[in-house]
């Protein structure tokens, strides 16, 4: 059994991965907005919790003692511009921070090369009016590739502050003789140090159309380029992203799935 976190759990995305996760053994950590409105979720293996997927301290925390991480995420709320930039940014740090070695993001159709070469979102005919949504996605996916998948991150890092306890005491002094103050001095000290910490291993799955929201779960699915008339389900989608958390084949892509049969 190893330990997966999903971003953005309450969503259909999120729920089947936490779902085929379960399947294969797993412990899960569901992260959500409000935990109140998904304790159907809750389960022996399965940890219920708030958490801000653009937030990377609370993405280190959450993420702590986990194996890899799957992100399904969106925010209607937030300014679609730079939220899916944002993401990005707090899981590869915050993973990083937490030794999680891997991230399954969960991409879009609209940017994913179709066969001619072409972008989805650039094929004629392709519906236009959430251009902007799309091309949000696309700077997310340029975000990670930017970071490299793996790579070693060689900033430096400050070593949280460690209080160091001094004994002051005067030659041929008795205790009586010694100011109680002067016993023991605290010094704070701070070091900066180059710490290596190494940016998880990441991969962009997306359907490689769009979901087949009334599909079943046929156990098939089949790596395919973006095709506007392409359906998976979402229960065959989760097998894709556990596939590679479980037994990873792809680094550094965006690739699209299908149905297999």
């Amino acid at each position: 059994m190893s330990g997966i976190i999903v971003f953005g759990a309450g969503g259909r995305t999120g729920r089947t991965a936490v779902a085929e996760a379960l399947r294969r053994g797993h412990r899960v950590t569901a992260v959500v907005r409000d935990p109140a409105k998904y304790s159907d979720l809750a389960g022996p293996d399965v940890r219920v919790c708030a958490g801000d997927v653009t937030d990377a301290d609370a993405v280190a925390e959450l993420a702590a003692g986990h194996d890899a991480a799957i992100a399904a995420v969106f925010d209607p709320a937030a300014p679609v511009g730079d939220f899916f930039v944002r993401a990005v940014r707090a899981l590869l740090d915050g993973l990083a921070r937490a030794g999680v070695g891997r991230l399954v993001w969960v991409g879009l159709a609209s940017v994913l090369p179709a066969e001619s070469g072409e972008l989805l979102m650039d094929t004629p005919g392709y519906p236009q009016e959430y251009r902007a949504f799309f091309l949000a996605h696309a700077e997310g996916n340029a975000t990670l590739r930017a970071a490299g998948s793996g790579a070693v991150d060689d900033a430096p890092h400050v070593v949280p502050e460690q209080v160091v306890q001094d004994q002051v005491v005067p030659e041929q002094s008795t205790p009586e003789q010694v100011a109680p103050e002067r016993i023991v001095q605290k010094r704070v000290v701070q070091k900066r140090v180059v710490a290596k910490r190494v940016v998880p291993e990441w991969v962009v799955l997306s359907p490689s159309g769009d979901f087949d929201h009334e599909g079943v779960r046929t156990g098939y699915y089949r790596a395919a380029p973006a095709d506007a008339e392409s359906r998976v389900s979402y229960p065959d989608f989760a097998i894709a992203l556990l596939d590679e958390v479980d037994a990873p084949k792809l680094r550094g892509v965006h690739v699209g799935i299908e149905d297999g049969r």
